[in-house]
């Protein structure tokens, strides 16, 4: 099968984000019905990615920001090297022995070891930015890895994850081995490694895809979608953006949960099964009845959206420039809610990421206002309003 899409579209209007912009080349209603979830997806040069991420930055993190493991990882042959072999302690005043031997990974490097920074939503600012805002976009959470494999080399075999990616080739070239899956739509239960005679067979078959991608391209491919790359005649690096993917099966999750809550006030169900009862053929009856009845009068939104602050981190906050803003706070100064709190109003209660505040009736139009995201000086909110979210680390201040 061709490895370019099919799809085609005039460009993105004017309010397009970045998934839109940057990542997929098409509208964004088109990718939602036709692509989203259902098919891989290449689009070539669709964007310049050397704002987000360089072989400038990879050496930096490496040798220079202290970074511990887990945040880098190290495959060869398909295989995870040990964390004792790429790490030890840093000398007086940073003797914690898991720290990044930098020496060590240049020589695994040397030797062909692909390199894997994890978690770089974490610890570089520009990937933090775009995951943030494409995490926003899409209404599911973004992790960002970065994978920097030697000339001629691969660091993992034919499988598929557990989630969705976006891979940009941010520089030098890979290939792309791409089949369908062995089993669509896989759950965070369900990995490759659960199915890997499939996994090894389908990978001998027809590649959906089988393409070099070269910077500036992206790949997108739907979670259980099977896939092998290897660095072509350069140092090949590559961001990928991994979607953790809400399903159905995660709502019921939160149903059931909710319903069980539910049934541990019901006294008929903390009752003890008869005495000598052989089995619950007697009793489940019974138990489908209420537990069916909790399931219809249960209210998941609290927890649905409890579990969905606590997949993210709100943007970064600087403890010293948050006091300068309190102590030079005037009526012209201007502040704005904290990017990715995910705030919810619900009556005269706001629940953030950082925790939640009820306010007066008086306050509320205030706080109403400031959940549209925009700058506002003090002089629309209120000093005292201000200084009590600028103190629950809710709201930012804005340069001037």
């Amino acid at each position: 099968m061709s490895s370019t899409t099919d799809f085609q579209d005039p460009g993105p209007g004017r309010d397009a984000g970045v998934l839109e912009t940057r990542l997929i080349g098409i509208a964004h209603e088109k990718f939602a019905s036709d692509v989203w979830g259902r098919t891989a997806l290449l689009t070539r040069g669709v964007s310049d990615f050397s704002d987000l991420f360089s072989a400038k930055a990879v050496d930096e993190l490496i040798s220079r920001r202290g970074l511990r493991t887990p945040f880098l990882r190290v495959a060869k042959g398909g295989s995870t090297l040990p964390d004792s072999s790429f790490t030890s302690p840093a000398g007086v005043g940073a003797t914690i022995s898991d720290q990044l031997d930098d020496t060590e990974l240049w020589r695994k490097f040397a030797d062909g070891a692909t390199l894997v920074l994890q978690a770089l939503h974490r610890t570089w600012e520009p990937v933090s930015s775009f995951s943030t805002q494409l995490s926003t976009e899409l209404g599911h959470p973004v992790q960002a890895n970065a994978y920097i494999t030697p000339p001629q080399n691969r660091g993992f075999d034919d499988h598929y994850d557990i989630h969705d990616v976006f891979v940009l080739q941010i520089e030098g070239t890979k290939r792309w081995i791409i089949h369908e899956p062995v089993h669509m739509d896989p759950l965070r239960s369900q990995p490759w490694t659960d199915r890997r005679s499939a996994v090894a067979e389908a990978a001998k078959g027809t590649a959906y895809i089988d393409t070099v991608l070269k910077p500036g391209d992206v790949l997108y491919l739907p979670r259980g979608w099977l896939h092998a790359a290897q660095a072509q005649g350069k140092v090949s690096i590559h961001l990928t953006l991994g979607v953790h993917n809400w399903t159905r099966y995660g709502l019921a999750e939160h149903l059931a949960q909710a319903a069980l809550a539910a049934l541990c006030d019901d006294p008929e169900m903390r009752r003890s099964l008869p005495l000598g009862v052989e089995g619950p053929d007697g009793e489940i009856a019974a138990v489908r009845e209420r537990l069916a009845a909790a399931i219809s009068e249960a209210d998941t939104t609290s927890l649905f959206h409890r579990a969905r602050r606590g997949q993210g981190r709100p943007a970064p906050l600087g403890p010293v420039a948050q006091l300068a803003a309190l102590e030079r706070l005037g009526p012209a100064s201007l502040v704005r809610l904290r990017d990715a709190l995910e705030p919810r109003l619900e009556g005269s209660r706001l629940t953030t990421r950082v925790g939640w505040l009820d306010f007066p009736e008086t306050h509320l139009p205030s706080v109403k206002l400031l959940l549209d995201g925009k700058d506002h000086p003090v002089t629309d909110l209120g000093v005292e309003l201000v200084e009590r979210l600028l103190r629950a680390g809710v709201l930012v201040p804005v340069e001037q």
